[in-house]
């Protein structure tokens, strides 16, 4: 089991690490980890590198919630063109990092190009379009 430190804005997170998993982890090992803890937010750098997320807090998640309504609502209105999708959805990019942008759209010629291999647990596509709420804590050079 990992835990991380507490400080006084977050509680500790506790994490089920199975014994066979590292902090650097497969795609394989990332999808058993993400599937065994539905709950958390995580994402994997193009190095095999494990990233847990925190929840957000309020104002974040305020923020959030609000850039993915506009992007639904964009979406919607144009006639539902390709595929938005929201903050828990992770992505398999081209350098094999596996990241969840905080809203995003795909091309429906770029979704529909996929082969049903690639459209797997994490979709092996960089999105159209991706927002990401940077917030106190992240660093921009971690963000691009």
């Amino acid at each position: 089991m990992i835990q991380t430190p507490a400080s006084p804005e977050t509680e500790t997170l506790l994490i089920e690490l199975p014994r066979t998993i590292g902090l650097y982890v497969t795609q394989e090992q990332f999808a058993a980890l993400a599937a065994a803890n539905r709950d958390l937010r995580l994402e994997r750098t193009a190095l095999g590198e494990l990233i847990v997320n925190p929840p957000t807090g309020w104002k974040t998640g305020k923020l959030n919630w609000s850039i993915s309504g506009e992007l639904y609502l964009w979406w919607r209105n144009a006639g539902e063109p390709g595929k938005a999708f929201d903050s828990s959805t992770g992505f398999i990019l081209p350098n094999g990092a596996t990241r969840s942008p905080d809203a995003c759209w795909v091309s429906a010629e770029r979704w529909q190009a996929l082969t049903p291999e690639q459209k797997g647990t994490f979709a092996n596509i960089c999105p159209d379009f991706v927002v990401e709420l940077r917030s106190s804590s992240d660093r921009v050079q971690s963000l691009e």
